[in-house]
């Protein structure tokens, strides 16, 4: 996925092209549905032990592109801290329409 500016400021660079880093944070609560109530809804959230082995599964593709993933632990309460830079973020999900 390209995201990164070239020189001319398009996104047009991969990680790969900048030599950059990728955390990878396993996060159950993107996959909240707020459309229904006052909180959201963890109900097609996959449970951990079918999300463990999709999260393994992402860090082992990372690698066969050369790219050593920083990450936590699976299912762990963590403080993560970033400098987002922006103003850029994407939701990429192959099953849902927006």
């Amino acid at each position: 996925l390209r995201l990164f500016p070239d020189t001319e400021g398009k996104m047009n660079l991969s990680v790969l092209d900048i030599g950059g880093e990728v955390l990878v944070v396993s996060q159950f609560t993107l996959y909240g549905d707020t459309r229904k109530g006052r909180r959201p809804s963890y109900d097609e959230a996959a449970p951990p032990s079918q999300a463990e082995p999709l999260f393994r599964f992402f860090l082992q593709e990372l690698g066969r592109y050369g790219i050593v993933p920083k990450t936590g632990v699976f299912q762990a309460k963590m403080e993560v801290a970033y400098v987002n830079v922006g103003p850029i973020t994407l939701l990429v999900d192959s099953k849902k329409t927006f």
